[in-house]
């Protein structure tokens, strides 16, 4: 290979992440904030499904930069001397250069590509800095690479079903909780109504709780099938 750089590293760098997928664009949860290694394409959580044999790589971010995890780029290439970063509790990688201009005083560990300060004894901020790096001094990333054939989502990765915006339920009911319900804000309108629950009303008998403001609307019929349901007044039997 020599050195040109590997075709899903290429991808890495070249595909725009986190922009609404043209093939979903109607779907929720429908930005690309994955890599398919194969394809060297970035797809949604919708195309998993297509992709469910190749190798994925979960594009994350942080502090608007796109990251990913270290233990699944050290499947795929030497990992070492980069700085990584903790988030959630997992280790993260940037994969793109970050220059900055050196204005920390006291520190001499500096990025090798682009003058970020670095912590000891990292020489490199990123991923794109260490394969520029070794590009330039040893023309070969060769070495760096590492055979990996199977790169699949972690567990906890949200694949969202695909449900129309028709088929989703819709409910006034609510389950009885401490917190106030709101819908978002909108247009007036006879259709669109928007209204804060400060409280909860119980049906008799039913074990279902309403929005305080939507208790108004019962109609008469379930206020006359709750008046049937009370008890009468009781009759005594004469004394003999």
């Amino acid at each position: 290979m020599g050195g040109q750089k590997p075709a899903w590293l290429e991808a890495l760098y070249l595909q725009k992440f986190f922009s609404p997928c043209s093939i979903h664009d109607a779907a929720k949860k429908n930005e690309k904030n994955i890599c398919c290694l194969d394809c060297c394409n970035s797809i949604c959580p919708h195309c998993v499904l297509s992709h469910r044999s190749h190798r994925l790589l979960q594009i994350r971010r942080y502090v608007y930069h796109e990251v990913v995890r270290l233990e699944d780029l050290e499947k795929l290439m030497d990992c070492s001397n980069i700085q990584a970063y903790t988030i959630n509790a997992a280790k993260v990688l940037f994969i793109k250069k970050r220059p900055q201009n050196r204005q920390l005083k006291g520190s001499a560990n500096y990025c090798t590509s682009c003058d970020r300060s670095l912590q000891e004894p990292f020489i490199h901020c990123s991923l794109g800095c260490k394969v520029e790096f070794v590009l330039k001094q040893y023309y070969d990333l060769s070495p760096l690479l590492r055979v990996c054939k199977t790169l699949q989502l972690g567990p906890d990765f949200f694949i969202p079903q695909d449900i129309g915006d028709d088929e989703t339920p819709h409910s006034t009911v609510v389950d009885s909780s401490d917190e106030p319900l709101s819908s978002s804000s909108g247009s007036s309108g006879s259709d669109n109504m928007s209204f804060s629950c400060t409280g909860f009303v119980r049906k008799k008998r039913s074990g279902l709780y309403v929005c305080g403001r939507l208790a108004n609307k019962i109609t008469e019929e379930d206020m006359g099938t709750s008046m049937s349901r009370r008890k009468r007044v009781p009759h005594r039997s004469p004394l003999c």
